[in-house]
């Protein structure tokens, strides 16, 4: 059973129950979502979903984006990495984490040994938001089946989500970021850690020692749990 399928299925049952309490009139607040998990269940490949994408309106910010960002890397990748959304340069060039953060992001990669082209790189939302804002629970609730069918296809064993809102979204938890880091979340049968966004850390490079005490934490699962590279060894303090 597919993640959009378990998902569909709790909501159904969800108002299978308030039918019960209240009648058969329901009124949702928004059913784009419902609408969004049942179109997406039914595309069968990452390009078919990319079109999709491509063809997008169901939120505003469709309207400001030079260019969708769908997401790219190892489409049979054991790792994927989940941020928030694009930004300024991301727009511009149609692809995941390419400006000054993702740059960054490259060499925390290549410090626990993964190339880019290792692993898979996405974001919940499609499209950047304007000036860089946070999204907004529509733009999430519209976005979000695009990227969890994009989990059903590539079916990685390890997700790594950048910053709080990814996080929140994929556990369905409130809790701040530095709650949730340091521990290996279960995941719809997929292991998950969370860690702070490049982009936080070219703020704040204070967090730097944070970011690197979890991916250290995911390099050594990784070795535990999938074991399809050389054994990593952190590197000795100069």
């Amino acid at each position: 059973m597919s993640l959009c399928d378990e998902i569909i299925g709790d909501v159904r049952r969800y108002f299978s129950h308030q039918r019960e309490l209240y009648g058969r009139e329901i009124i949702l607040e928004n059913p784009a979502l419902l609408k969004g998990l049942n179109c997406c269940e039914q595309l069968d490949s990452l390009t078919e979903l990319r079109h999709k994408v491509e063809s997008c309106t169901m939120c505003d910010i469709s309207k400001s984006r030079k260019n969708i960002v769908f997401g790219e890397g190892n489409e049979k990748a054991n790792l994927m990495l989940v941020g928030e959304a694009p930004g300024r340069e991301e727009d511009i060039q149609g692809r995941p984490f390419v400006g000054m953060a993702g740059q960054l992001l490259d060499r925390i990669l290549q410090a626990i040994g993964f190339e880019r082209d290792e692993v898979y790189i996405c974001n919940i939302l499609k499209c950047r938001p304007p000036n860089n804002r946070d999204p907004n629970p529509d733009e999430i609730d519209r976005c979000l089946p695009f990227l969890l069918r994009q989990i059903d296809f590539i079916k990685p064993r390890l997700i790594l989500t950048l910053g709080r809102i990814a996080a929140q979204i994929l556990l369905r938890k409130e809790e701040p970021l530095n709650r949730l880091r340091g521990k290996i979340h279960d995941y719809n049968k997929m292991s998950l850690i969370v860690t702070y966004h490049p982009a936080a850390l070219l703020r704040n490079p204070q967090w730097k020692r944070l970011v690197w005490e979890d991916v250290k934490m995911l390099r050594e699962w990784y070795d535990e749990n999938v074991g399809d590279k050389p054994k990593w060894h952190p590197p000795r303090k100069q």
